[in-house]
């Protein structure tokens, strides 16, 4: 942190300040890991394009499985039908997964992370579309802000940001869209599981067919169950331990690919050749139209890619995917192709028929391995995204456990995990058969396709200021593709097609009604917010006492006092000797730099030690446990005080410069990596050794205040619905916010508050 004053007398004598306290070289650590982002050696690119492998690629890899048969319900009725489709598939994944997700949309991260909330976050940073009114001029002095104001030539950039933060219905559907995205993702997650493990234990049937449906979905139970449970370890472990196994898989669906082209019919390599797509269309008519629906399912998991993006990097995701996942694949399915132009009668089972005999327990066994690891690339993606809705205020406060040391972005939500599993063997038991889950299941993934599609299509108008050429090439080619694809998948809305529905518009209804309620919060704070120069005022007229150490009253707002201390000091008259206004801001950034982290302001004179402090994290940074908090906290709060000192020394005794301040005025303070010598700057020269000695007495008082105990205040907020408000309002507000907030984590345990030092202040709020 540096503090610049106007016209300083001794510019050149400014100096790094070197910090040789641990707390701050560890903080730093966190800041410089090598996370997603950076690129590091050849070794660790590897190293993450094999991790890659059996995180993210499981579900795309295992589609195979049920893809064709999804396609041909009612069987195969012409010859070259099969070819058709394989053309389909092949064009599929080659403009879906690799030219829209592996090689343009991987590049809108968001500093390494990827998501509907990248986006969303994206777009934030560089137009005012958010909906809670909580920006400050300092926020765009962070290192990792790093935005570039639209010049004056790129007139479609500056019109595109004014329409943006003009409308409040833009802004509704901005986040609407976003939600709907997080929403599928969340269904994604929870229909992977049970179609991947359901179509892999299934095979089974081919040396056991007097297995019943039933008992089909009761050995495919306990794994579900098995797959959840293990999440716990973290998606650094298991990837560790999925890596070997995908890998296995890959080399085995190619070989039987190989395989099969070699003995029954290599010349479907015509394919490649897209007039098979027209010739499949002219002969099927609107039967080849509904048979895009399960097309589609042979790109599931792909949006996966670009939510775990926090986990690895581009440059790895592009290396496996083009040198593993596609080939292997692509190959598998041109087998199948080849295996079904001989014996097209057995589509229902066409992978495990396919496989050559002395092959088939062992792709079983791998095949069921891999349909659970299948489900960890949804799995990874869901919690990565829930985790960024969650810091900005769009989901109830649930525990996010950090499971890797070394890489930032890979989280493990218990709340959530236990209830996608759960939601997940109900729709196993309920549906029981992969053609009806994977109704539904496509539903998800071709609505998930369309949000990126729209969000990246603003991201390259108004972030990366593309050729509009380019912009309306990629928009009409993949809206085109995309609602192609979802038109079909409705039309089987009623045969499952309405489960990812009814499950999005309950999770859109609970992050709604929780933004709603958060916003409408902050506002009725900010308007009953008391002034910082009536503080004085406010502690004579309930003769308010100071008592012994440090209070931190934590509170939404990053400006004024919450109307939460007035009530304090209504009912207990007495503060801390050291008080701070705290609030924890997240910005739309994946992450802030520990030196970064703390804004302080004076809050009436001096002599109170009173303080209003903002901490400021990114959407993927972890809040530190509480005693290290503390402790960076006591240590920035004290170079504050030394810089506040030296800035006033500066105003009040500069000579050459005839440098005045006005009465409350201040000098301009900005925050940056590099730091001022106090002992140099402002003090040697210009202060008086009294001053000095004040300020170490100060500096001194804190510490001795901290060692006699910090107490965390926070409002316990009741938020009812005014007495005029709609019925409609009363029950978002009355029931649905209140079960939320009263049965999900609570503030202070995600902030990792000690329960023995945490005093709550009830109020209730009309809004």
């Amino acid at each position: 942190m540096s503090l610049e004053i106007e016209n300083p007398p001794s510019r050149e004598r400014t100096k790094r300040l070197r910090r040789q306290d641990s707390l701050y070289g560890d903080a730093e650590k966190v800041s410089k890991s090598k996370h997603h982002g950076s690129e590091g050696s050849w070794a660790r690119l590897l190293h993450l394009a094999f991790q890659s492998i059996g995180i993210i690629y499981g579900d795309i890899g295992t589609s195979p499985l049920y893809s064709l048969s999804s396609t041909f319900p009612d069987g195969i009725k012409n010859h070259d039908d099969p070819l058709g489709v394989l053309s389909l598939v092949l064009y599929t994944l080659i403009l879906i997964p690799m030219i829209k997700y592996v090689f343009i949309v991987l590049y809108a991260d968001d500093h390494g992370d990827g998501g509907t909330f990248a986006l969303y976050s994206l777009i934030s940073r560089h137009s005012k579309v958010g909906l809670i009114p909580n920006q400050q001029v300092e926020d765009s002095m962070v290192s990792n802000y790093s935005i570039e104001e639209p010049n004056s030539q790129l007139r479609r950039a500056q019109w595109l940001k004014a329409k943006l933060e003009s409308s409040e219905t833009a802004k509704i559907v901005l986040f609407t869209i976003t939600i709907l995205g997080t929403s599928m993702v969340m269904g994604d997650g929870t229909l992977t599981p049970a179609i991947s493990v359901l179509s892999a234990v299934n095979g089974i049937k081919e040396k056991v067919p007097s297995l019943t449906e039933s008992q089909i979905v009761w050995i495919s139970v306990p794994i579900l169950f098995m797959l959840f449970s293990v999440q716990r370890f973290g998606t650094d472990k298991v990837g560790y331990s999925f890596a070997p196994i995908i890998s296995v898989w890959f080399v085995l669906i190619a070989g039987i690919g190989m395989y099969n082209l070699v003995v029954y019919e290599i010349g479907v390599l015509r394919a490649f050749n897209p007039i098979y797509i027209i010739e499949y269309f002219q002969r099927n008519g609107k039967e080849g139209w509904v048979s895009l629906g399960g097309v589609i399912l042979c790109v599931t998991g792909t949006e996966g890619m670009y939510a775990d993006l926090s986990h690895f990097n581009i440059r790895a995701i592009q290396i496996s995917f083009n040198t593993i996942l596609f080939p292997s694949v692509a190959l598998c399915y041109m087998g199948q192709i080849a295996y079904l132009r001989k014996f097209p009668e057995n589509i229902a089972d066409s992978f495990f028929k396919s496989i050559p005999a002395p092959l088939f327990w062992p792709t079983f066994i791998v095949a069921i391995l891999s349909a659970i690891i299948a489900s960890q690339a949804m799995l990874s993606g869901a919690f990565a995204i829930l985790s960024k809705a969650l810091s900005l205020g769009c989901f109830p406060r649930v525990r996010v456990i950090h499971t890797s040391k070394s890489y930032e972005g890979q989280v493990y939500i218990p709340e959530v995990n236990f209830l996608m599993g759960l939601a997940s063997i109900i729709v196993t038991i309920t549906f029981r058969t992969t053609t009806v889950i994977g109704n539904a299941y496509g539903i998800c993934v071709v609505t998930v396709f369309s949000i990126t599609t729209h969000l990246m299509t603003i991201v390259m108008l108004l972030v990366w200021r593309k050729n509009i050429i380019f912009i309306l090439l990629f928009y009409v080619v993949y809206t085109s593709i995309e609602l192609l694809y979802l038109s079909s998948i409705l039309s089987k809305f009623v045969q499952g097609g309405y489960l990812p529905f009814c499950f999005s518009l309950v999770l859109m209804a609970l992050m709604m009604t929780w933004h709603y309620v958060h916003v409408k919060k902050y506002w009725y704070e900010l308007d009953h917010i008391v002034p910082t120069d009536e503080v004085t005022e406010l502690l004579k007229k309930h003769d308010v006492r100071r008592i012994p150490g440090v209070g931190l009253l934590y509170s939404d707002l990053v400006q004024g006092i919450p109307p939460v201390f007035p009530r304090l000091v209504q009912k207990i008259p007495s503060v801390h000797s050291v008080f701070l206004f705290m609030s924890i801001k997240h910005l739309p950034i994946p992450h802030v730099l520990p030196a970064e982290r703390f804004l302080f302001r004076q809050v009436g004179p001096r002599e109170h030690r009173m303080f209003r402090c903002v901490s400021r994290y990114g959407y993927s940074d972890m809040l530190e446990d509480s005693g290290l908090f503390k402790r960076f906290l006591v240590e920035k709060l004290k170079n504050f005080i030394q810089e506040e000192a030296a800035l006033q020394t500066n105003c009040t005794t500069g000579d050459s410069d005839k440098q005045t301040c006005s009465k409350g005025s201040a000098c301009s303070i900005r925050h940056s990596e590099e730091v001022t010598d106090p002992q140099v700057c402002g003090l040697v020269g210009n202060a008086s050794s009294d001053l000095i000695h004040s300020i170490e007495e100060e500096k001194g008082l804190i510490d001795a205040e901290v060692e006699r105990g910090v107490v965390y205040l926070m409002g316990e907020a009741n938020v009812i619905a005014g007495p005029k408000s709609s019925a409609m309002k009363k029950i978002v507000v009355d029931y649905v916010y209140t079960f939320l907030r009263k049965n999900l984590a609570e503030g202070e345990k995600v902030l990792s508050i000690p329960k023995d030092q945490l005093l709550k202040v009830g109020i209730t709020y009309e809004i």
